[in-house]
């Protein structure tokens, strides 16, 4: 996920009203179960969810983070990473606190896990007509929903994000991906795009350390490139973790098994969080890259390594460059009409 830049003092702040959750089911005893992300959780009355920002009321559930803004910048669309979607514009990333995953290395712990943690709910209220015209105000060309997880915050983005629609701007998650079918299908007449944090190939990996499995995410990469959401994949690469041959080579194939022009991005770890384990070294991407263009992905990145080539697009043809990048900068864009000016050859995204 990227790194967030969150509010200061948020002292004095108005607490708007909580909002009843989308995608649930009343049971008996007044239970609930969550039907947002694939814990389906079962809920008793004035417990939370794993996410902790989802709570049984009386039998209804509400979401606690509705309108409660943790961070808001215009970031370059680099910083998701997305690479063949709108390249070179800003996009407005908003975040609440939250998640309903427990990564040990999680960059953005102080917001992401600030509800598990400390028992603390923040931010500031934000209604979605205002986020649109931040967005507007600014020149950004899209909405991101990022730095956690946008599905536990997901009334909140569902409706900033159908207003977006209507104001002709796009929509992205940044997301691990562990949503239900029944949540993917009631935002994709609004999510344009997606980056998904492909966080090990492992289901035990999943299970020991993060808190959930990999199958859901798996199916779900599929069903949203199939519904014609704009995908890209992003996979840290922690040593001892996830960096095997065997398991890049796996990953590699599932994903070039769905379609070879899905772009990879293949992230350096730095210790954060939890973790201590030492920095992915430039050889253990350089390894993963070799892996992924082995496997005929198109489109194989290395990314938090600035200074190399690893983050420019190539055609997959010719070989040319297309799109020259700097960390979040594009310097040059030679991609005319979705082709490679050079010679050709059909690029994959929307430029």
């Amino acid at each position: 996920m990227p790194q967030a830049h969150v509010f200061g003092d948020l002292k004095g702040r108005t607490e708007p009203e909580m909002k009843e959750a989308y995608l649930y089911k009343k049971l008996d005893d007044k239970k609930v179960r969550c039907d947002l992300c694939s814990h389906r959780c079962l809920i008793k009355d004035q417990n939370k969810g794993k996410c902790c920002v989802r709570k049984n009321i009386g039998g209804t559930l509400y979401s606690l983070v509705y309108r409660k803004l943790i961070a808001e910048n215009s970031d370059p669309i680099e910083k998701k990473p997305l690479f063949h979607f709108l390249p070179g514009t800003y996009s407005l990333s908003i975040a609440t606190v939250g998640c309903n995953f427990k990564c040990f290395f999680c960059q953005n712990y102080n917001i992401s896990q600030s509800p598990s943690d400390l028992d603390r709910i923040e931010g500031r209220d934000i209604s979605p007509e205002e986020l649109i015209n931040h967005a507007l105000a600014n020149g950004d060309k899209s909405i991101s929903y990022t730095y956690t997880e946008p599905t536990i915050f997901f009334e909140y983005a569902y409706d900033t994000a159908k207003l977006a629609s209507e104001k002709g701007l796009k929509n992205i998650f940044v997301t691990n991906g562990f949503m239900t079918k029944e949540c993917i299908m009631m935002m994709k007449p609004y999510l344009d795009a997606v980056n998904v944090d492909l966080k090990s190939f492992s289901e035990e990996t999943y299970k020991r350390k993060m808190g959930g499995r990999l199958k859901p995410v798996l199916n779900n990469i599929i069903l949203m490139k199939k519904l014609g959401i704009w995908v890209e994949i992003t996979t840290l690469i922690i040593p001892g973790i996830n960096n095997s041959k065997g398991e890049l080579q796996e990953t590699a194939k599932f994903l070039a098994a769905i379609d070879k022009g899905i772009p990879w991005h293949i992230s350096a770890y730095y210790p954060q969080y939890k973790s201590d384990i030492p920095p992915t070294s430039v050889e253990q991407i350089k390894i993963a890259i070799d892996i992924g263009k082995s496997a005929g992905l198109k489109y194989v990145y290395g990314g938090n390594i600035p200074g190399n080539t690893y983050e420019n697009t190539y055609c997959p043809n010719c070989n040319s460059i297309l799109i020259k990048r700097f960390g979040f900068s594009v310097s040059n864009n030679k991609v005319k009409h979705n082709s490679c000016s050079n010679c050709g050859q059909k690029i994959d995204g929307i430029f």
